[in-house]
């Protein structure tokens, strides 16, 4: 849909150095941004990605739901 916004000179020059940066319509960064900032708090925390280091992730039979359990698996390795 077509429309007219105002917006921010200073703004405006920043979403079109993304456009560029990202080889994507100026459209495509706006309606990126808009989608980011009306998402709720529970779709973004599903978002999370958990970056392991040295090593190929978590272990077996370690479930990341269980707080409990992981603070005994934390307690053991002391």
């Amino acid at each position: 849909m077509r429309t007219t916004l105002n917006i921010d000179d200073q703004i405006l020059t920043m979403a079109k150095h993304r456009a560029i940066e990202e080889g994507i319509p100026l459209t495509r960064v706006v309606e990126n941004a808009l989608r980011d900032a009306f998402l709720s708090t529970e779709e973004k925390k599903s978002e999370i990605h958990l970056l392991t280091v040295n090593g190929a992730g978590v272990r077996p039979g370690i479930d990341l739901d269980n707080t409990s359990s992981l603070l005994d698996i934390m307690e053991e390795l002391e």
